[in-house]
């Protein structure tokens, strides 16, 4: 999917020969502190970002929750799911489906400028799901959910990725990776390491934050 990517800002180079595929049926943890890149690789997969070299290949459609992307906060939830299934040439019934799916049924009438975090990652995760995606990208999905949120978001991407869809979750929080996804890639400007969750840190949070700070002090040295 992503190969030999580079990316600079002037002498600041954001991306250095980044390369690794997500495999469908998978959940994939792109993992990096912030600054890392994570989120210029993902605006340079969606087309958003256009790298300097290197090419971004995509098979089939696209779901993306990005923070940059952003609501009208003067439209319902229900309003605002309704607009993009419009300008997708969808029907109220698939708004009511994903509505249901990430639990915002019983919040149709709501604001956004009034939801909560939490309810507005849920909001960006109906909205992503609207098209039916055989690609699901989401960039720190985990912010602003508390514990049962989190929990909540764990199974349903598992979920997700058990229908066969390719599922790539950007990160920085270590505990829930370990926890979340199947494969691994630490990102750090280039690549630092591309496998098995297994392999890294055998899905264990000690485990795989010992690896992490192992890759990063290696990079740096």
């Amino acid at each position: 999917m992503f190969e030999k990517l580079n990316k600079s800002y002037g002498d600041h180079h954001v991306l250095r020969d980044v390369s690794f595929e997500v495999g469908p049926g998978r959940v994939t943890g792109l993992l990096g502190p912030n600054g890392a890149g994570k989120s210029t690789a993902l605006r340079c997969l969606l087309g958003l970002v256009r790298p300097d070299s290197g090419t971004v290949t995509v098979h089939g459609s696209v779901g993306v929750t990005m923070d940059s992307l952003g609501f009208h906060p003067n439209v319902t939830v229900r309003r605002q799911l309704d607009i993009v299934a419009r300008s997708l040439g969808l029907s109220a019934e698939r708004t009511d489906e994903v509505l249901r799916t990430v639990g915002l049924e019983g919040a149709t009438g709501k604001r956004v400028r009034s939801c909560s975090t939490g309810m507005r990652q849920r909001l960006a995760l109906a909205t992503a799901l609207l098209p039916d995606p055989e690609l699901l990208v989401l960039d720190e999905p985990l912010n602003g959910l508390d514990p049962e949120g989190i929990h909540w978001m764990r199974d349903l991407v598992g979920a997700l990725a058990a229908e066969g869809r390719t599922v790539l979750l950007a990160s920085h929080m270590l505990s829930e990776v370990a926890r979340s996804v199947d494969d691994v890639v630490v990102l750090r400007g280039q690549v630092l390491f591309c496998g098995s969750l297994r392999e890294l840190g055998d899905g264990d949070p000690e485990r795989l934050e010992s690896a992490y700070l192992g890759l990063a002090s290696a990079q740096r040295s």
